[in-house]
């Protein structure tokens, strides 16, 4: 797979001095639970990367639950972590696959090719027995050389373009679990429902216990979807979104973006229709 990494191969890769690893974990439920599980063991070598306070900037009005983190300041932490565009980067999380995803999405969208998401996680490195450590490192500070790439971002207008005029040539692809997208049920967004027109494909159909399923299989769970339509793949607030924008490019769709405000910055437009 080409943008997931396994334990064995990272385990091999661990001293290189070109190689970077990140812990992304961390619980929507208790937002300080994956700093502390960090500090109370981590792989050697990782730094930690927080979902709210590193990959996401403040919560405003428009822009949903996770907005884009400020790039001058994602830019800043990645250089005080050593990391350039040269750097290999293996991002991990408990093995959900979404945090490391949204790290590797960002980290895509500024152009660093050589980013992958560790198979399995934590979960699956301490249960192979692989070393754990509570020293935490420091890098000399880096000089990343970005190159953004827009065209995996998806904008409110664009996705409003796409519901407006009922472009065929796009598709729209809720990630959320069907009972959410369905508007059964909304546990954390304040409208129920789905982006007008928005086709289901759960997030974690993509994932099979902890391990992302092979190019094969993902082409399998995508196969009613034209390749040459530009597809972009949204969630509640653009964390879960990430391992089907990655299990797509795993399945060798080209044109592929994220609506990284999701539904949560869709509903904070009162025009906006809803499903």
């Amino acid at each position: 797979m080409k943008f997931v990494k396994d334990k064995e191969w990272l385990f091999k890769s661990l001293t290189e001095s070109n190689v970077r690893v990140v812990d992304c974990r961390f619980s929507l439920a208790e937002p300080e639970k994956g700093r502390q599980e960090y500090l109370k063991g981590h792989l050697p070598g990782a730094v930690f990367f927080d979902l709210e306070k590193d990959l996401s900037s403040r919560v405003k009005v428009h822009g949903g639950r996770h907005p884009m983190p400020l790039l001058e300041k994602f830019i800043t932490t990645l250089e005080n972590a050593g990391i350039d565009e040269n750097k290999l980067v293996v991002a991990y999380d408990n093995g959900e696959g979404a945090y490391a995803a949204r790290f590797w999405w960002l980290l895509q969208y500024l152009g660093h090719e050589k980013v992958y998401v560790l198979d399995g996680g934590f979960n699956e490195w301490a249960a192979a027995n692989y070393p754990v450590t509570v020293d935490i490192p420091a890098f000399e500070k880096a000089v990343f050389h970005f190159n953004r790439k827009p065209e995996l971002l998806a904008t409110t207008e664009e996705v409003n373009d796409v519901v407006e005029k009922k472009l065929e040539n796009k598709i729209l692809i809720d990630s959320r679990e069907s009972k959410r997208y369905l508007g059964l049920e909304e546990p954390i967004d304040k409208k129920a429902g789905h982006i007008p027109g928005a086709i289901n494909k759960p997030w974690m159909e993509g994932l099979s216990e902890s391990r992302y399923k092979k190019s094969e299989e993902q082409r399998q769970r995508f196969s009613d979807i034209d390749p040459n339509k530009e597809i972009i793949v949204y969630c509640g607030s653009g964390v879960t979104a990430t391992p089907n924008y990655l299990a797509l490019k795993e399945a060798g769709f080209e044109k592929v973006k994220l609506y990284v405000g999701s539904f949560s910055d869709w509903i904070s437009y009162e025009d906006h229709k809803i499903e």
